[in-house]
């Protein structure tokens, strides 16, 4: 019989709702796509807001593509919410956390209360755009009576019902990392109003059935149950993580950006931790996303619009036989977060660190994916070094997954085999939970991830190349460990 389930997948540049028929007990889990749709900020005046009324119609439209489903379930981006007030309704458009609203703010709130105890609190990775440093620019929050995160404003939206689903919630450096729950010390000293952070759901509770005029507009049965899943997409994209059990695996869950870490069991709130950077974020059944931001296809995308060049797999042939090594660019660097002229910022940052610019596209893109495999080289060795864990291999999941070059060159940077795919692992962790919040027999992650291995076709690249030469680029771009 099995399970047929809708998956909202909303990610920073395109949105996607997907159709999945799970029937653990036969082995199946099948993914098809019922609608995707464009996603990307939109400048009004001086601010960067996301057109969530847009993303909320196009999930409407993708829901009325999936006919009768057992369930639905949404994920997206992290770090970005909307606020409601006492009726429940939108105080306007969420705001984008690549807006410059933030500019400065981090380095003001960390003069009242100190990098050492919001880590030893949160244990999240200092981003200028947090939600916490979000919500110290916010000018509404006197207008405000609840703050819902962008999956869980969907889904109130549908059920009409507000919560916090937990995997989102630790994104927003408000959320105690052992306490598993909201830090109201916290959120009252950058000046959020009590009652603000609504209450904490775990990832595979029912949140409600749907709102008559959703059910109406869909063709959904009103019954149909909204469920919880890890609504931050990389929870959902590691519970897809195709690992075997035992397995001393490390992911990137690679698109708009790269998510380069480990699973673990306990958060690490060490020193070495903290001066890494490295984030401790909540996932699926309690398990820990220790992992670092690293900026991923952003830059390449970025490039891609200026150029308007649609050709991609050309471009890659092409930068696959550029010289190795020839341009490096650190890419989290400040000036790649912002949208905008991404080759003119290449150039300027070679200027400023003595090299001659990449004189064609081909070589932008060498030099763009040869840093990014640089930086998944250094941050996965880090993690190591600070978690106490090694790694046999690492698997590359989500859009990113399909860069052959990428995956080869992160396979020689690290010195680790790759294993490459699946394409939609955040839609596949999304249904799976919603598999089991229904009865599917699918009781742990490794049971899931066995389905996602025994149903998906991987990509295997092995290292090539000499480590010394990666050694080298290393220290060229973040200087001897």
């Amino acid at each position: 019989m099995g399970v047929n389930l809708a998956a909202v997948d909303l990610g920073a540049s395109s949105g996607r709702v997907m159709l999945a028929h799970v029937d653990a007990a036969t082995g199946r889990l099948d993914l098809t796509e019922a609608h995707r749709f464009w996603n990307g900020a939109v400048r009004v005046g001086d601010t960067l807001h996301w057109d969530i009324l847009a993303l909320y119609r196009q999930m409407l439209v993708g829901l009325s593509k999936v006919s009768a489903v057992d369930g639905v379930g949404i994920d997206s981006w992290a770090v970005d919410y909307g606020l409601l007030d006492a009726d429940g309704k939108l105080l306007g458009n969420p705001v984008h956390y690549r807006d410059a609203r933030t500019n400065g703010v981090m380095e003001r709130v960390l003069k009242s209360i100190s990098a050492d105890e919001l880590y030893a609190a949160t244990g999240l990775q200092q981003l200028p755009f947090n939600t916490i440093y979000q919500l110290a620019a916010e000018q509404r929050l006197g207008q405000a009576a609840t703050l819902l995160m962008i999956p869980d404003l969907l889904g109130y939206w549908l059920t009409g019902q507000q919560g916090a689903e937990a995997t989102n919630a630790s994104t927003t450096q408000l959320y105690d990392v052992r306490a598993r729950g909201w830090s109201e010390s916290l959120a009252q000293r950058i000046g959020v109003p009590g009652g603000l952070l609504p209450e904490i759901r775990e990832a595979g509770q029912v949140i409600g059935a749907l709102l008559p005029a959703v059910a109406e507009e869909t063709g959904l049965d009103p019954a149909t149950p909204v469920i919880a899943v890890g609504s931050h997409d990389t929870a959902s994209s590691v519970v897809a993580v195709p690992a075997e059990a035992g397995e001393r695996f490390a992911y990137i869950s690679s698109g708009t950006w790269s998510l380069v870490g480990l699973e673990l069991d306990e958060p690490v709130l060490t020193a070495e931790a903290q001066a890494a950077n490295f984030t401790n974020e909540g996932g699926v059944d309690g398990r820990i996303r220790f992992l670092r931001n690293v900026m991923g296809l952003w830059i390449l995308q970025e490039c891609l619009r200026v150029w308007g060049d649609e050709d991609l797999p050309g471009l890659l042939r092409e930068a696959a036989a550029a010289p190795a090594f020839a341009v490096l660019i650190d890419p989290d660097d400040p000036s790649f977060l912002a949208p905008g002229n991404m080759p003119g910022r290449i150039e300027e940052y070679c200027a400023r660190s003595g090299q001659d610019a990449p004189r064609s596209r081909a070589a932008v893109a060498r030099c763009v994916l040869e840093s990014l495999a640089l930086a998944y080289r250094r941050t996965l060795r880090l993690a190591q070094d600070v978690a106490g864990r090694e790694i046999d291999v690492v698997h590359v999941i989500g859009g990113g997954s399909q860069n052959e070059l990428l995956c080869q060159l992160t396979a020689d940077a690290c010195g680790l085999p790759v294993l490459a795919g699946p394409v939609e692992a955040s839609a596949l962790g999304n249904v799976l939970v919603q598999a089991r919040a229904l009865g599917e027999p699918l009781p742990d992650l490794t049971a899931m991830r066995a389905l996602v291995r025994a149903t998906h076709e991987l990509r295997s690249y092995q290292p090539q190349g000499k480590p010394a030469d990666w050694d080298a680029a290393e220290s060229r771009v973040f200087g001897t460990r």
